[in-house]
């Protein structure tokens, strides 16, 4: 045995996952409904053989024989690096019951059904069974894998290497004193909301946020847009990177920054350099899932990055505003660029996550971490979660949930198991200034943006980002790009700027 034969044992795991990526975006884009409870078990199947796989005696001795060959190989060589990466991630996925593993797999699956149904019919006692058996299994990895002070450590780290919910809730003080103030005066500010509700037809839409993420530098000759009921992103390695989004005829904004987000985690993944693929650096072996993202935080940077640092900057709209317009002339005609830049920055407190603006979306992921703490330590039942939903977003947002379409059932999160993940979104927002700020600091990005070239900038986000893949911690990739830990100045430096825009 050789690296050669650890290299190929790794390989076939991330083939047997990049299968179930593939049956997961089928079933969330093209089954018929049907089909679900037949792929709830062909998924449960394929990820119980890659947990076997990676945990077998086999890819042990491939590790151990690799580790003979390199001895007094540098420890950054990427080879040595790959190695004591999978041994130490194979440990811990080894703690899981591989019982525990397969109905895990098996029920996301169902009850990503059943959450369609439930969100559509406005009845969350449908879902609710399904909901407290995933929080069931969801303790039990927890008890599993190990933690420090919280059970939601477990969680949350599964997701983000490196945080704990003691962190997290330090990091989501410091970044409410800084936003409060801000949404204020934000509140303050007048703009033409109603020029967002007029019907504009849909495919125009996917049109035009097709072209401007193809500007962008997402490739669709190794991707594809499609509907879903709530957009996601998904690979089968770095030459098949597939996004989703969710169009609505009568608020713009919903589809095209959906469009926009997606490719940002699309570009993630077709960046992850080619040497990577079906490796170590691009398999998550705790959560059994092909990805070259070092975590999911670094993974909503790009997607917050491209979304808003791009998409909602003044100078994107001063640039790009008469496409839009000529592509929905009679929607537009009485609108220019300065109107329509405002519009889609207003701070609008709502009930809908994805939809959230910048000054609110973060308090939507606060309630929901807290929501989960409560959950995985067993201080909230699952049948309270409607009750205590609406008195979330009353105490965060200021707002009466009318219903549990708009409430606790709008995110398919939970359906999906990944209880621990809300929180990267917020820590990609921070860590997605932090990239920007880095990336600015190059005239040649800064002038691009300037122009309407965005080359400069994907070329820096691959160079310093995208390429390493799971190769580098989230820190260490963050620290090397940027010159800082996690701070959450850079972001707020942003948010303030905006605001004052907005006033002038």
């Amino acid at each position: 045995m050789s690296y050669a034969a650890f290299e190929a044992e790794i390989a076939r795991v991330n083939d047997v996952l990049c299968s179930v990526n593939l049956l997961t975006w089928d079933s969330r884009t093209m089954m018929p409904p049907g089909g679900l409870e037949a792929r709830a078990k062909q998924i449960a199947t394929l990820v119980g053989i890659a947990r076997d796989m990676a945990t077998s005696d086999t890819l042990q001795r491939s590790i151990e024989h690799a580790q003979v060959e390199l001895e007094g190989v540098a420890p950054s060589d990427t080879r040595r690096l790959a190695v004591e990466q999978a041994k130490d991630a194979i440990a811990v996925l080894s703690r899981i019951p591989a019982d525990l593993i397969s109905a895990a797999a098996e029920l996301k699956t169902v009850a990503q059904g059943s959450w369609t149904n439930a969100r559509a019919a406005n009845d969350f006692a449908t879902f609710a069974p399904y909901l407290e058996r995933t929080m069931e299994m969801q303790r039990q990895i927890a008890q599993a894998i190990g933690y420090g002070e919280h059970p939601y450590d477990a969680a949350i780290s599964a997701y983000e290497p490196g945080m704990s919910w003691s962190r997290l809730k330090t990091v989501y003080d410091d970044l409410s004193k800084g936003l409060l103030p801000l949404l204020e005066r934000a509140k303050q500010v007048r703009t033409r909301g109603d020029i967002l509700e007029r019907s504009y037809p849909v495919e125009k839409q996917r049109d035009f946020s097709s072209k401007m993420a193809a500007r962008f530098g997402y490739d669709f000759n190794r991707g594809r847009l499609d509907d879903a009921v709530h957009p996601f992103e998904i690979s089968f390695t770095s030459s098949d990177v597939r996004i989703t989004g969710r169009f609505r005829e009568n608020w713009l904004p919903a589809g095209l920054f959906a469009v926009w987000h997606e490719a940002g985690h699309g570009m993630y993944e077709q960046g992850v350099a080619h040497a990577f693929s079906r490796s170590v650096f691009a398999t998550d072996f705790i959560n059994l899932y092909a990805v070259g993202g070092a975590s999911f935080g670094v993974h909503e940077s790009q997607s917050r990055l491209w979304e808003n640092r791009v998409g909602r900057s003044r100078r994107f709209w001063e640039l790009h505003f008469k496409e839009l317009q000529a592509s929905f002339p009679d929607q537009l005609a009485d609108v220019d660029a300065d109107a329509f830049w405002r519009a889609v920055n207003a701070t609008r407190p709502g009930f809908i996550r994805v939809e959230a603006d910048e000054l609110t979306y973060d308090f939507h992921i606060m309630l929901r971490s807290k929501i989960e703490a409560g959950l995985m330590a067993e201080d909230i039942r699952v049948s309270d979660l409607p009750a205590i939903w609406r008195e979330e977003v009353k105490a965060y947002l200021g707002l009466d949930v009318p219903n549990d379409t708009l409430g606790v059932l709008q995110d398919v999160h939970w359906s999906s198991g990944l209880v621990g993940s809300f929180p990267t979104y917020t820590l990609g927002n921070i860590m997605s200034s932090q990239f920007f700020a880095a990336a600015n600091r190059e005239t040649e990005v800064s002038g691009g943006l300037e122009t309407g070239d965005y080359e400069p900038l994907k070329n820096w986000l691959n160079c310093n980002v995208h390429q390493f893949g799971r190769s580098k911690s989230p820190s260490q990739l963050l620290m090397d790009a940027t010159g800082s830990d996690l701070s959450v100045t850079a972001y707020l430096d942003d948010l303030t700027r905006k605001v004052q825009a907005l006033e002038s």
